[in-house]
């Protein structure tokens, strides 16, 4: 393995005891760098140091090993399919990973089923790979045939900093950013990606640049970053995730949501700032649309295939958004692996056993004729070209997809699964789960918060933050993930899906459909348009998406019903306060399509005289607010799209600042922006103005 530069698999399958051993003679055979054991409990078999919970798991990222030992053996352990993915990647060239796991794991045992469909899936793929190092218990290890022939890299590398000609080229783009032309760099997992940006970071900094932001989904993705630069340029100083050399150039990390806030009141972007995005797949493409019109140079990186999010699905959201604002954008990908050799059996394994590079089939023509089918998971577990075809749907059309949501989608009770197929490839799926019908005295300790029963995320949360016991004693059934195949994105697939989820709640005795998402327009108004009623807002954003959490509620009985019009008006009454104080910098265009969901007030003459001073007078708009309030949530329910009325939005709900306005209305100063909200405001009147709305 080492004169190869690949990695591999040994699976180590007994009691606790005698696998422990084994493993734990392995760790002793050599002088492993960074050696770690991974398990729920620490092992005598190691020190302390080199010992790691799975939980923590995200944070050895940026670190290496030559030996990883997965431990599931341990009390209270099970297979954690996340912390597996993201150690895999730790492990340099020569490296071991040794999988310890009972002897019948993934089987029935003694007439009862196996613990799930997720781990005889798991089994089968190891039974199936022929790179994988058996020992199994009470027998002599099976190693896999290699050719063992030494592999050399692909291609020289003139950059003594970078360890592929595919790095060094990423390094030279990215110090070469120009104004307005964007760069996208694309990766496989141990391409050195990341470290490509903090190697460019150090260039920068010693070129002269004075403050170099970065963002990912969590700081962690950044370490390699941070390492490198450290290394480079060794008279700064690190704090944490925050940098500054000896002559005072700084290199910071933000997290996406203080950078979104950052961004909307003016304190981030702007002329001559940069900034490096990693793992941009991970982070909704509202918020890079955000920063791309605000950081002159930006760069975007991201994993094609890999547990931080999918690429492909970034790649496929973002194209368009990119061709619009950055016509001149270019891209480049890292193909050549850093901490292995092209060939690498482990990095195929990890891949195929966690469906990593799991693709959507391709797009069947408009013409084929769709059919709804419903996936049993011990159908879906044994049909893996089926199963690929559904997690790689769900991967490309979600920015948060990890392997923990493939064990989750095979083993999770009462979980639904069903597909739109034609010419039997899935061009959708939908993904839902059953809540709440819970009986009067516990929904009345749920909402006490006394208990929290897990996998009621919807019921829950209605009753904690609405206060509704009924929505815990009702039937919900939540969709958790719906997506459709890119090639056939606008032909009413989605629409179907939930068509057909909604007919099957009504003959289930289900009183409710939900959901919870983003807030983020266009998912917004998706929803609205099959007849989903807002009733809940987050009201702070999220750290890793930089957007607030909507839940949205459909009924589907008499019961729910009445349930959605109590929780929708009551969330109505709410939202106009909830603008004006927490959720005061949310998107004006998200508050825009919120109010729309709300009654339409009348207007009596003296708000239309009111109006109309502020329109074609001089009348402070301010002392004309309720009235203009009342004109917005009108006029809302028929342009909910229009972004003059969000930018009233933002003024007359959220009391955005005069700066904000100005800048977000393109134009200059208070007076500017007096006299934009004033056109706006005539011009949503004006028709009516001729009809004798008020008197001239």
């Amino acid at each position: 393995m080492a004169r190869s530069r690949w990695r591999g698999l040994v699976w180590i399958s007994g009691d606790a005891g005698e696998a422990r051993a084994r493993a734990a003679s392995i760790w002793q055979q050599r002088s492993w760098q960074a050696p770690c054991w991974v398990g729920a409990e620490h092992p005598p078999e190691c020190e302390a140091a080199h010992w790691l919970s799975p939980a923590r798991a995200r944070s050895h990222l940026g670190g290496e090993h030559d030996l990883v030992v997965f431990d599931t053996l341990t009390a209270g352990a099970d297979f954690d399919p996340d912390a597996f993915g993201a150690l895999s990647g730790t492990l340099r060239a020569g490296g071991l990973l040794l999988l310890l796991t009972a002897e019948g794991w993934g089987r029935p045992r003694a007439g009862r089923p196996a613990k799930g469909p997720y781990l005889s899936r798991l089994r089968h793929r190891l039974e199936m790979d022929g790179s994988v190092a058996r020992w199994r218990s009470g027998e002599m290890p099976m190693l896999p045939q290699w050719s063992g022939e030494e592999s050399a890299r692909t291609s020289s590398v003139e950059d003594p900093d970078c360890l592929t000609a595919d790095q060094a080229e990423a390094v030279s783009r990215l110090v070469r950013l120009k104004r307005r032309r964007p760069l996208v760099l694309t990766a496989d997992r141990g391409r050195g990606k990341t470290a490509a940006l903090g190697i460019a970071c150090a260039r920068l900094l010693a070129a002269g640049e004075r403050e170099i932001l970065v963002t990912a989904p969590r700081p962690t993705a950044v370490s390699a970053l941070f390492e490198r630069l450290a290394a480079l340029c060794p008279q700064g100083e690190r704090h944490g995730n925050d940098f500054v050399d000896g002559s005072g150039g700084r290199v910071a990390f933000v997290a996406p949501d203080a950078l979104a806030a950052m961004a909307e009141r003016g304190d981030a972007g702007g002329s001559g700032s940069r900034l490096l995005v990693d793992e941009a797949a991970a982070i909704p493409a509202s918020l890079l649309g955000q920063w791309l019109e605000a950081f002159p140079r930006i760069a975007f990186a991201t994993t094609v295939h890999g547990y931080e999010g999918s690429g492909r699905g970034f790649a496929l959201r973002f194209r368009e958004r990119l061709q619009r604002q950055a016509p001149d954008w270019h891209e480049f990908h890292l193909g050549a692996p850093v901490r292995w050799a092209e060939g690498d059996p482990l990095e195929h394994l990890v891949s195929d056993l966690l469906l990593l590079d799991a693709e959507p089939s391709r797009a069947a023509p408009t013409t084929t004729a769709l059919v709804e089918k419903a996936w049993p998971r011990d159908r879906l577990v044994t049909d893996e070209a089926a199963l690929r075809e559904v997690f790689g749907l769900l991967v490309q059309a979600h920015y948060r997809t990890t392997p923990g949501d493939l064990r989750r989608l095979l083993d999770e009770p009462g979980l639904q699964v069903s597909t739109l197929d034609a010419e039997g490839h899935a061009q959708g799926v939908i993904v839902q789960g059953d809540e709440g019908g819970f009986d009067n005295e516990l929904a009345e300790r749920v909402a006490r918060g006394e208990r929290r029963p897990p996998g009621h995320l919807l019921a829950q949360s209605l009753a904690a933050h609405a206060g509704s016991r009924e929505a815990l004693k009702a039937r919900l059934r939540r969709v958790q993930r719906i997506a459709v195949h890119p090639g056939r994105r606008r032909e009413g697939l989605g629409r179907r899906l939930l068509a057909a989820a909604l007919a099957a709640a009504r003959r289930d005795g289900v009183d409710l459909l939900g959901a919870s998402f983003g807030a983020e327009p266009g998912l917004i108004a998706f929803w609205q348009a099959q007849g989903f009623r807002a009733v809940r807002l987050g009201l702070s954003r999220e750290t890793s998406t930089g957007e607030h959490a909507l839940m949205v509620l459909a009924p589907s009985s008499g019961r729910g019903e009445a349930l959605v019009e109590e929780l929708a008006m009551g969330f109505q009454r709410l939202l106009p306060t909830l603008l004006a104080f927490e959720l005061k910098t949310l998107d004006p265009t998200v508050a825009l399509m919120l109010l729309a969901e709300g009654p339409s007030p009348s207007l009596d003459a003296t708000d239309r005289r009111d109006i109309a001073d502020v329109a074609f007078g001089y009348r402070e708009p301010a002392l004309a607010r309720p009235a203009l309030q009342a004109l917005l949530r009108q006029a809302a329910v028929e342009r909910r799209d229009d972004p003059t009325l969000a930018s009233l939005v933002a003024w007359a709900f959220q009391g955005r600042d005069i700066r904000w306005l100005a800048t977000n209305m393109k134009v200059a100063g208070r007076r500017g922006v007096m006299e934009q909200l004033r056109k706006s405001v005539a011009r949503l009147i004006e028709g009516q103005v001729a009809q004798g709305w008020v008197e001239s």
